[in-house]
């Protein structure tokens, strides 16, 4: 169960994230160090994840790559806010595995107390979900992909077959074995949860976010399952599209209760309210 803070590493570093934003910004490592006024070989070694920027570095880079500058300085430090996710109507499991030099997540989403339960994403594949299943889960209803990549789809079909899960669910758009499209706005409602299908293309032309709620229609906190749109302190690699991708972020963080948690596919959770304040990409 998700406990109410979580010291797991960011998905990102400060280079990752500069990396990240210029590209959305379509600026080049020599274009950007020559606006910010900084020698290219201190902004390589920076992308390189050997930064000894300064605090005024970092708020220039801020400044011309369009970025939060709290946030940026934040990731820059080693000390991004990590808030308080406790407190949902239903029990989390955060399932976080090994994957090339990185670690993806995949989550499984339950009523407390239930030994059934929903999946989202399955990881690298089934010996990977085996290492961090957690033993009171005995049953999947349902299994909800936000998008098509090795590290969230792995043995989609096996593992459905050896939990016995009756449906996949892939974004609308998306080519997977034993998947069914749930389109933007789409709806599977079980006898405690409700899942909704947020299409959030940028990071791939067909990728779904998915906000879980109960079916109670009470004023209780939500979860979003973000994929790869957004993570805590950064965004996903635009793939697909930059501006797809930014519109995709500003439609999520618009439209979910500011106490959301957010469930990234790499990195710890996070709410609506801390990426609107601290994330860098967010302005």
């Amino acid at each position: 169960m998700a406990q109410s803070h979580e010291h797991i590493p960011l998905e990102d570093e400060l280079g990752d994230v500069l990396d990240k934003a210029m590209g959305l910004a379509g600026m080049s490592t020599e274009e950007t160090a020559d606006a910010a006024g900084i020698e290219l070989s201190r902004l390589q070694d920076a992308l390189d994840w050997r930064s000894d920027l300064t605090c005024e570095e970092v708020s220039r880079l801020a400044h011309i790559l369009s970025l939060n500058e709290v946030g940026l300085s934040a990731v820059a430090s080693g000390g991004y806010p990590q808030p308080e996710v406790g407190g949902l109507p239903f029990c989390l499991y955060p399932l976080r595995m090994p994957h090339g030099i990185g670690v993806v997540n995949a989550y499984i989403v339950s009523e407390c107390g239930s030994e059934r339960g929903l999946l989202f994403d399955t990881g690298p594949g089934l010996d990977a979900l085996r290492t961090v299943w957690p033993a009171k889960i005995k049953h999947i209803d349902a299994v909800f992909l936000t998008h098509v990549e090795a590290e969230h789809v792995g043995g989609l079909c096996e593992v459905m077959s050896h939990l016995r899960i009756p449906k996949a669910f892939i974004p609308s758009g998306a080519e997977a074995p034993c998947g069914q499209a749930l389109p933007d706005g789409g709806k599977w409602a079980g006898p405690y949860l409700t899942v909704t299908a947020f299409h959030t293309p940028g990071h791939a032309a067909a990728h779904n976010g998915y906000l879980v709620e109960t079916v109670c229609g009470c004023q209780c906190r939500k979860l979003f399952v973000t994929g790869d749109l957004l993570f805590a302190g950064s965004v996903g690699c635009a793939f697909y599209c930059r501006n797809r991708l930014r519109d995709s972020v500003r439609r999520v963080l618009g439209a979910l209760p500011p106490n959301t948690v957010l469930a990234p596919g790499h990195g710890p959770l996070t709410t609506v309210a801390n990426e609107l304040k601290y994330n860098p990409f967010v302005v």
